[in-house]
């Protein structure tokens, strides 16, 4: 047996004691979100309707380091920290000099990277006394996990998952109604949100956002819980890269470039955000590379703009690059992939061209997952598999150039869900969908109006 080692593992005494803050970090002022009334910068007052004070205090935190509670800590021991692999049976099977390391965070209970914020969530919220939690989720990885929450924390919990999602991943919505959960098809027929977009019956995570606020915004024991985009929720996210730093120190090795997906931003910014500090401060010359769906091209083809975060228009509007929120991405399988725009810290940094971004297809994108699965053994989520793809990229170029580079990539959930894209895959079925490039002008002509970024 090789004693080269293949798993680097952390004791629960190195779950992190603080989340990472990047705000203080950021070059240059960061442009504030809007209130969408009066068009001034939104403050606290205006999050208070759907947020407890203790999450409007993380949004807004200057602090570089936030101090994670004991009873959030104490919820992470049941799958914190999580394994760093180095995936040499892929590296082989490549033939390339590239040393390719992955975080997986398929090993929480709801198998993905998401119960890291959703656990402070409910926990904020049940301190405030708030009874239920309303929230949207894509593929449904976000809606497990705070269907988890809240049953660990005796909340109730309103799920409104994209109407492509809920069809696709039928078993998805079986484990949030397993662990307590109401779980609508969106656009549905309890929100008038839903009610006024019910002819896009494919849905989108901007018409689920807006059911579920306009839910939380109707009562006064409701709150919401959003899985991605704030700056407290990739906040909460970066336990994983604050790990995947102590990990690499073990093997010895510091990441050339940081890889992962990107949709709504939290999973990317988790694994590197404590990385780009680094950078930033001048300790690292690592680079970053988000990978998304060419179906929703937010990164890679969207506008730099003030939007707003769904697509009623009833969230504040924010700095960042979007389709237009009213723009229906495709249904691609990848459905936590499927949203108009991103978080602004993370748009922020592709603006000053600290991280790049790239767009890949549906077949190419499940190529990699597969070629994975078959060295590595762990069936990837779809979103991953865009990370997966830009991986292998990155290490065939290693190869041409006879460079020895050292690639780490987020493995933000495992695909036991997501079958039926393996069996379209598998069986040549599965289109390379492209986005509608007149529905995306038509949707940023009706983009609000709002001050011009720079």
């Amino acid at each position: 047996m090789s004693d080269e080692p293949v798993k680097y593992v952390l004791p629960e005494s190195d779950i992190p004691t603080h989340w990472v803050n990047l705000m203080p970090d950021l070059p240059g002022d960061p442009s504030p979100p809007l209130n969408p009334g009066t068009g001034e910068p939104a403050g606290p007052d205006d999050l208070t309707p759907i947020f407890p004070m203790g999450l409007i205090q993380q949004e807004v935190a200057t602090d570089p380091e936030v101090e994670i509670p004991d009873e959030v800590r104490d919820v992470y021991k049941r799958w914190r920290p999580s394994p760093l692999f180095r995936a040499r049976r892929l590296e082989r099977a490549l033939d390339t000099p590239a040393h390719i390391y992955y975080k997986y965070e398929g090993g929480s209970p709801a198998g993905s990277h998401k119960p890291n914020s959703a656990v402070p969530q409910a926990y904020e919220n049940k301190k405030a006394g708030v009874r239920r939690l309303a929230t949207e989720t894509g593929a449904g990885q976000w809606g497990s996990a705070l269907a988890l929450a809240c049953s660990l924390f005796d909340l109730e919990c309103v799920v409104y998952m994209v109407g492509a999602s809920y069809d696709q991943k039928p078993y998805r919505r079986s484990m949030m109604e397993t662990w307590g959960a109401t779980v609508h098809r969106s656009p549905s027929d309890t929100t008038e949100a839903g009610r006024t977009h019910v002819e896009h019956q494919s849905g989108s995570l901007g018409i689920a956002i807006s059911e579920a606020v306009e839910v939380a915004a109707g009562d006064s024991e409701t709150n919401y819980a959003l899985g991605s985009v704030l700056n407290h929720v990739c906040m909460h996210q970066t336990v994983i890269g604050q790990e995947a730093m102590r990990q690499m120190e073990m093997a010895g090795e510091e990441p050339d470039i940081v890889i992962g997906c990107v949709g709504g931003g939290s999973n990317f910014a988790g694994l590197s955000f404590p990385f780009v500090r680094r950078r930033l401060r001048g300790e690292s010359e690592a680079r970053f590379l988000a990978a998304e769906p060419a179906a929703c091209p937010t990164l890679t083809r969207g506008v730099y703009r003030y939007d707003f975060g769904d697509t009623s228009g009833t969230t504040p509007l924010l700095p960042m690059y979007t389709l237009g929120h009213d723009f229906v991405p495709p249904p691609v399988h990848a459905g936590g992939l499927r949203y108009h725009g991103d978080s602004p810290l993370l748009c922020g940094l592709v603006r000053a061209g600290l991280i790049d971004a790239v767009a890949y297809r549906q077949n190419e994108t499940f190529e990699a997952a597969v070629r994975f699965a078959r060295t590595e053994g762990i069936l990837p989520a779809p979103e991953p598999a865009h990370a997966i793809r830009a991986v292998i990229a990155e290490a065939e170029s290693a190869r041409e150039s006879g460079e020895e580079r050292v690639i780490l990539f987020g493995l933000c959930g495992h695909g036991h869900f997501d079958m039926s894209a393996y069996d379209a895959y598998l069986s040549g079925t599965l289109e390379d969908i492209e986005f509608s490039e007149a529905e995306m002008e038509a949707a940023l002509e009706r983009l609000p109006e709002a001050p011009a970024l720079a």
